[in-house]
């Protein structure tokens, strides 16, 4: 799968070579995304504070400060080798942040935390909150294949049942043309039983249009709606992206986020669900995987 991975982020570069320093970032993400020590850390699911709240919502999260460290390092260093913007994002390493607020951070896309770390770090705030959002996604996809088959029974909200992330796109699969929401941070797939607005709950079809590309057919479709402005990429598949595929994906189809901006149509800022989690120290064990 690595291969494989790598060959489409080669791919993607040659195609759009300006976005090679994203790219490389997003390749290293998604290596990591494939280290079983993350799921070594994925929490005991909380009771949920009420049936709308995603899984992750008030977890204790445990982990080993000096790893996580390695990783924030390793990531955004990585960045920092990019753009004029990126390069800002030298200076968080010469500080001494604390990671575990900087995950936390992240995980919840809590902007204001982030524009306050990166003013800390003189980073540029929206290139670090950019970085900043992929640090926890191992973390994440990790969680995805943990619960994927345990997942909230009969869960209707737009949002991620796993995160709280609103989705990266939908695929309609197969002949029998099941709806799917895909987060682009887990990865996690959740059915949709009939054609809503993930972002408002919209279901009137006179408020939802579909914007069609004049090239490709209607195997990529934009779905948006009148009444919030929010919109979803939705593609005709004959099966589920493998995990680490979605992020490619939605950075593959960038044109149709490009034809919605175009037409008024945007996607919400941070999560669709609010929540809380507690993030704390593990203290290492003498034997521990994370010591490596």
């Amino acid at each position: 799968m690595t291969d494989s991975i790598d060959s489409e982020i080669h791919d993607l570069g040659r195609q759009r070579p300006e976005w090679q320093p994203w790219l490389s970032v997003v390749q290293q993400v998604l290596r990591e995304t494939a280290d079983i020590k993350w799921d070594a850390v994925i929490p005991d699911r909380a009771e949920p504070p009420e049936n709308r709240a995603p899984v992750l919502a008030g977890a204790l999260i445990t982990l080993e400060s000096s790893w996580l460290g390695r990783w924030t390092q390793h990531l955004i260093g990585t960045a920092s080798s990019g753009t004029e913007k990126m390069a800002t994002l030298k200076g968080v390493s010469r500080k001494a942040i604390d990671t575990l607020s900087l995950f936390k951070a992240a995980l919840r896309l809590d902007e204001a935390t982030l524009k306050q770390i990166a003013v800390t770090c003189d980073a540029e705030p929206e290139a670090f909150q950019a970085v900043a959002a992929l640090l926890p996604l191992p973390f994440l996809h990790a969680c995805n294949r943990r619960w994927a088959n345990s997942l909230p029974q009969g869960w209707v909200e737009g949002y991620c049942p796993v995160c709280g992330s609103w989705p990266a796109f939908a695929e309609v699969r197969g002949i029998e043309r099941s709806r799917y929401f895909r987060c682009g941070r887990c990865a996690s797939a959740w059915p949709v039983n009939c054609l809503v607005c993930a972002h408002c709950g919209m279901t009137d079809h006179e408020q939802l249009v579909s914007l069609v590309p004049e090239q490709g057919g209607n195997s990529r479709v934009i779905e948006a709606c009148k009444r919030c402005l929010g919109y979803v990429k939705t593609f005709t598949t004959l099966q589920a992206s493998p995990a680490p595929r979605v992020i490619l994906n939605d950075l593959a189809s960038v044109d149709l986020d490009i034809a919605a901006v175009e037409h008024g149509y945007q996607r919400p800022q941070g999560t669709g669900y609010r929540f809380e989690v507690t993030v704390v120290e593990k203290i290492p064990d003498k034997f521990s995987i994370w010591s490596a």
